[in-house]
């Protein structure tokens, strides 16, 4: 099945040359600060959703927290289950998953699972059969059919997969991040092979918007209509954090998740912190992440050591002296493949979720990222969680890169006319 996924990924990233993944292009930015009271109804305008209070946010760090959280959420459930996955691959997480929707269903409740065509390619259809059979609703969203994948017009839609991380539980528990329900995310993210991962566990209001985006999905994979008090209930506050769910979806035209990221790096007035497994930056983006810099920010960013895909890493690589030059440190993490997606601005603001850095999860993918504002708690457990990997990690310096050899020239050079794909 390892063979077929990469057989498939070959496929999508050759023809997918043909579709653009380009973001509209941003010219002019407002000169405004995370702390600047307009900063909120700003990213609002361009996000296209409410900024939230009186929700309660844990983090979750690896699949040693994450599952455990979302398998008892899962069994506690009582009415409603929505999920949304990209990555579902055979092993014992995936089969302990399939079997608590299962058990809830012949229980009564309805569990709406929602999988990307592409990323779900490996998971066994026993898994599925398991769940349908004991009434579970399983939808596959945008299915890789071969005259898609062949046609010689390009993908369409098909090169735009669902890269959302969705889990709610009757309406009042959320889940978000980039976790794949595959072995590979379990563990403590300090080992080969187990994935360095952070997630997040959400209560209060804000989870009626983490709904939205998977009915969202569900309607255009089903043509079914989720409401009602079983899917929205009225959730009373849970906690003092303000949040955002951004909900990105180029296909129909929002680019929310580039415009709000690009917003709080030009709002960025002493600190930035960055982790994500994919960096592949256009110039818009670089540019305002060597600007902040080049003002006196503190701009640190954590990418992987090891990685799953070699083409993204020489992609991302290739414009490290530029960052470096501009004053940006960059740290590569080591025990394992780095996989978490959070990004941190001047102590205040803070984002979780599956986008990645790179023209895919702005320009083609369907992507979700929880946004939380004037949240020191929560904005400093991520900035002492990145810090914790910095200790784990080897500094990229601008001696080491000149240094770096022959081979990853070349690929760097060869990875240039897909750069907008990755």
């Amino acid at each position: 099945m390892a063979r077929t996924r990469s057989l498939a990924a070959i496929i999508i990233l050759t023809l997918g040359l043909q579709a653009c993944a380009q973001v509209p292009l941003h010219r002019e930015l407002p000169t405004i600060s995370v702390s600047d009271p307009s900063f909120r109804p700003t990213v609002e305008a361009y996000a296209e959703t409410p900024i939230i209070g009186g929700n309660r946010v844990t983090l979750l760090l690896n699949g040693d927290e994450i599952f455990p959280a979302q398998l008892a959420a899962i069994r506690s459930a009582r009415q409603t289950i929505t999920f949304a996955q990209y990555v579902y691959e055979k092993g014992p997480i995936g089969l302990e998953m399939a079997e608590a929707f299962a058990e809830r269903c012949r229980n009564g409740v309805h569990a709406h699972i929602l999988l990307d065509g592409f990323g779900a390619l490996a998971m066994p259809r026993e898994y599925t059969e398991l769940m349908k059979s004991a009434g579970c609703e399983v939808a596959i969203f945008r299915p890789l059919h071969p005259l898609i994948v062949l046609s010689p017009f390009g993908f369409g839609k098909g090169n735009h997969r669902n890269h959302r991380r969705v889990l709610v539980v009757d309406g009042r528990i959320g889940f978000t991040g980039g976790v794949g329900v595959s072995p590979s995310w379990l563990g403590n993210g300090q080992e080969k092979d187990h994935w360095r991962q952070t997630d997040v566990r959400i209560e209060g209001p804000i989870v009626a918007s983490l709904q939205g985006s998977f009915v969202e999905n569900w309607l255009e994979a089903t043509g079914n209509v989720l409401g009602g008090a079983p899917y929205f209930p009225a959730i009373s506050p849970a906690g003092n954090v303000k949040g955002q769910i951004i909900h990105g979806s180029p296909t129909g035209g929002r680019y929310t998740m580039y415009t709000s990221l690009l917003l709080a790096i030009a709002a960025s007035r002493h600190s930035i912190t960055v982790t994500n497994p994919y960096f592949v930056l256009d110039e818009r983006m670089m540019s305002e992440m060597m600007k902040a810099a080049r003002r006196g920010v503190q701009v640190r960013i954590l990418l992987p050591g090891p990685i799953d895909n070699s083409i993204v890493r020489h992609a991302s690589r290739i414009h490290f002296g530029d960052l470096m030059a501009a004053g940006i440190e960059i740290y590569e993490y080591q025990p394992a493949l780095l996989h978490a997606k959070t990004m941190t601005v001047d102590g205040l603001w803070a984002t979780i979720g599956s986008a990645n850095f790179d023209s895919r999860s702005f320009a083609l993918n369907e992507e979700l990222n929880l946004v939380v504002y004037d949240d020191r708690e929560t904005v400093g457990r991520l900035e002492r969680v990145f810090a914790e990997d910095l200790a784990r990690s080897k500094r990229v310096t601008e001696e080491s890169w000149a240094r770096r050899g022959v081979r990853g020239r070349i690929f760097e050079v060869l990875s240039l006319p897909i750069h907008d794909q990755l």
